[in-house]
């Protein structure tokens, strides 16, 4: 089975993945992430264009779309989730959703082995994070949330809202881990946390967005009249 994979919570990030539906073989054929977290709209469509084009597949070959949900800021989060509920219908193909967190989770464990729960955190901007709570077993015990860092629990903590606010997570007793300080979540590691979880029989989320705070942009109220 062929799964094309899109995160924008943070970074532009795409991968196809293919795997049997028993989880066995999954592998990461094609994947393209950027650093910039403020091009997604223009950079992620001719990305997912050319992993298509560079596998030799079509619409017709993808049997299910995968989008992160976030958190994350919303324009980039946004662009990700139209741009993946689009193509699933263009394709006729099924679309899931997936938490971004997961994705850093999913690392986490396949790198750092833990052995106690641990959080993972990206920059959610006015000096705060989104975060979310695993088990050592990779198992979500609390979250998504939007804090300032100085309100998470102290434990050991992973991904780039962590190396942002190291002072003050180190000041509120969490141990920032150094090499996950810049990581951020990537298509291709949520790729294989849905992989995982649907070889499971469990069900991923639908693509509602994961906002967790009102935008900035509001609709200004009407003029007060002059007298």
């Amino acid at each position: 089975m062929i799964l094309l994979v899109i995160d924008t919570s943070a970074i532009a990030s795409a991968a196809i993945i293919r795997w049997h539906e028993d989880g066995s073989d999954a592998a990461v054929l094609a994947q393209f992430a950027t650093e910039d977290t403020k091009s997604h709209a223009e950079v992620l469509a001719p990305g997912v264009r050319a992993l298509l084009v560079e596998q030799e597949l079509g619409g017709a070959d993808v049997d299910r779309v995968v989008v992160g949900v976030g958190p994350g800021p919303f324009t980039g989060l946004r662009s990700g989730i139209a741009t993946a509920r689009a193509l699933a219908f263009a394709w006729g193909t099924p679309l899931s959703g997936l938490m971004s967190l997961d994705a850093m989770a999913w690392d986490v464990l396949a790198a750092a082995a833990p052995s106690s729960d641990f959080l993972v955190a990206t920059d959610a901007r006015r000096r705060e994070v989104y975060w979310a709570r695993y088990s050592a077993s990779g198992l979500l015990l609390d979250g998504p949330h939007v804090a300032y860092p100085d309100a998470l629990p102290p434990l050991p903590i992973y991904g780039a809202g962590a190396g942002i606010y190291r002072d003050r997570l180190t000041e509120a007793g969490a141990v920032v881990m150094p090499s996950f300080d810049h990581a951020q979540p990537t298509a291709a590691s949520l790729g294989l946390a849905a992989v995982a979880r649907l070889a499971r029989g469990e069900e991923l989320l639908d693509t509602a967005p994961r906002y967790l705070r009102e935008s900035d942009a509001q609709v200004p109220g009407p003029r007060k009249r002059a007298l």
